[in-house]
């Protein structure tokens, strides 16, 4: 799908039979098919990059300059609110006073920055400022999505550690499924630091642009952005660390756990033994055995290994292990 946004403010879906509107400042294609992207190709004359070029990795081939177009591609977070969120490759192409974007996904952050396209002041609606707000917007979104993840680590760290510490009941399984929700949070925060080191290099290359030194609005705002990422990368790396942490005490505390059991076990077998021995030893079927004719021999061998069985487990609540 092919939208244009034009210079006054308005949108409009472009189809390969129809003109392009002369006004258009972005062209943003939206899991485009071949056809689309050779309309826009001939309508601005450049080679816009392919899906496979966008996962290429080198930054050689995300971050160039060909002629008088520039080409740019970062990842950036999507289906952030999913059990599975992804990294999605956005390309930038600034053919002049026109951006171009090509995605084949659907970050919020898009939608966010379209529903306020109309609100820019004239001067914001040209290809390379454009770009600078929208990248303020994706920034925006990507300090949401880690601050909501960041919350979400302390509700989370407040069930596996304050509902123990009130004892509150919980099934026997609970803590292996909060080790799930941790997973998911390590997940979503990596692709998060994936995500702002990629738009920290892109900032600083597109910052270094000839034509974005003419611009000094659009200059001091990609400084301003830059800032923003360095600063949401430190926090991204504090949360990583916390969920470190939360990964490892919800492991300790499984642990205790299985010890507790354990303990248990091995109390019960200590406890069992003497009583066992006891038993063992007046069921052997020798003939000449002295108690065998003792007619209180039966309830004293009962009383034996009561006795027996009573002796350590008042021992172990004496030393404190029961």
């Amino acid at each position: 799908m092919i939208t244009a946004y034009c210079a006054d403010g308005g949108t409009v879906e472009v189809s390969p039979a129809d003109p392009f509107p002369a006004s258009a400042v972005w062209i943003d294609l939206l899991e485009p098919t071949r056809e689309e992207e050779l309309f826009v190709e001939q309508y601005l004359r450049v080679e816009l990059p392919t899906r496979d070029e966008l996962k290429d990795i080198e930054p050689s081939s995300r971050l160039y300059v060909e002629g008088d177009h520039v080409f740019m591609t970062a990842s950036l977070v999507s289906k952030s609110q999913s059990e599975v969120p992804l990294l999605a490759d956005v390309g930038f192409v600034l053919a002049g006073q026109t951006l171009v974007t090509i995605r084949y996904a659907r970050p919020k952050s898009f939608a966010l920055f379209v529903a306020a396209f109309h609100k820019l002041s004239q001067e914001w609606r040209k290809g390379a400022a454009i770009l600078a707000r929208l990248l303020e917007t994706i920034v925006d979104r990507t300090a949401e999505i880690l601050e909501k993840t960041a919350t979400d680590l302390d509700i989370l760290s407040l069930h596996v550690f304050g509902d123990r510490a009130k004892k509150v009941r919980k099934p026997g399984n609970y803590l292996e499924q909060k080790l799930k929700d941790i997973a998911g949070h390590h997940r979503l925060v990596s692709k998060l630091r994936d995500c702002l080191g990629s738009l920290a290099r892109m900032v600083t290359f597109f910052a270094a642009l000839p034509t974005v030194h003419d611009m000094p609005d659009t200059k001091e705002l990609l400084r301003s952005v830059s800032r923003d990422i360095q600063s949401l990368s430190e926090h991204a790396a504090f949360v990583a660390g916390n969920i470190t942490f939360l990964l490892d005490a919800s492991l300790g505390l499984i642990n205790i756990e299985q010890n507790s059991i354990i303990k248990i076990f091995s109390i019960a077998s200590v406890v069992f033994l003497p009583p066992t021995l006891v038993a063992s030893i007046y069921g052997m079927n020798f003939e000449f055995m002295p108690e065998l004719h003792w007619s209180s021999g039966y309830p004293a061998s009962l009383a034996l290994m009561v006795i027996s069985a009573l002796v350590p487990f008042l021992f172990f609540r004496w030393k404190g292990w029961l």
